[in-house]
């Protein structure tokens, strides 16, 4: 089973930048797309349909704002959308898709940039999903969470890690969260699973040469439950094609959807 998962920046902008053209050539079972910025109604052109796959999606009440969407070739067995909290809820932040033997799920986790105020309703989220979390354990089927987190977990996580320590993103108190989900609950990061690698990032900054100069951070994740990690057979970042600001991130399994 490949998974693909990539936040979009704007669904519509990527389009245009040939991303669905892409998504086909990939041979995924499941794509999961964040960020939309758009609502389903407003997706009804061929192009966000591409012949094969499923579409699903959980729109943000805001227009232009968040949203998330899952595309499949296999016919879930069921859709939920939300957590039930606001923050999540009203602003389209989770999807997932249940399959016979595992559950795939699109979500984002608002950035705490912008103030104090955004830093703490991160936190706030943050909290809330650690209870949904834990509540997963307790079923018996497996789990994907894929999308962008908006942490960098490790120092191998971020450039100029050091002058960033206080910065969103890589507070003490985020890393420390998912130490949490890792270490404590038994979630596996299936990247680093496969991959050890310095200087792999799903995003970079939009200044002149942070792309070039491969100064970024990898936000985007997918984390699954312990029962999966034998499985997590390969990943990448995907840094030959641009479509946001993040790049695609693509894992095999060796799991029969």
């Amino acid at each position: 089973m490949r998974v693909i998962t990539f936040n979009t920046q704007g669904i519509e902008q990527a389009a245009d930048k040939g991303f669905f053209d892409w998504m086909v050539e990939q041979d995924a079972d499941v794509v999961c797309l964040q960020n939309l910025k758009a609502r389903e109604y407003q997706l009804d052109g061929d192009r966000y349909h591409p012949e094969g796959y499923h579409s699903y999606f959980f729109d943000a009440f805001e227009d232009g704002f968040s949203g998330v969407a899952i595309y499949t070739r296999h016919l879930p067995k069921a859709i939920m959308t939300g957590l039930g909290f606001e923050q999540c809820d009203t602003q389209g932040r989770f999807i997932q898709a249940d399959f016979d033997k595992v559950s795939v799920s699109s979500l984002t986790i608002p950035s705490g940039l912008k103030s104090e105020e955004a830093q703490a309703n991160k936190m706030e989220y943050l909290e809330h999903f650690k209870n949904h979390l834990k509540k997963t354990l307790r079923k018996r089927r497996d789990f994907i969470f894929t999308g962008t987190f908006n942490i960098a977990h490790k120092p191998m996580d971020l450039s100029n890690w050091y002058v960033n320590q206080k910065v969103s993103g890589f507070l003490e108190e985020e890393r420390a969260w998912m130490d949490e989900v890792y270490d404590e609950m038994g979630f596996v990061d299936a990247f680093r699973e496969v991959n050890k690698a310095e200087r792999q990032y799903t995003w970079w900054p939009d200044y002149n040469r942070a792309w070039t100069l491969n100064e970024g951070a990898r936000t985007d994740y997918q984390v699954t439950t312990a029962n999966l990690r034998k499985s997590i057979k390969a990943a990448r970042i995907d840094r030959d094609h641009r479509f946001s600001e993040h790049c695609p991130l693509i894992i095999d399994y060796a799991v029969d959807i």
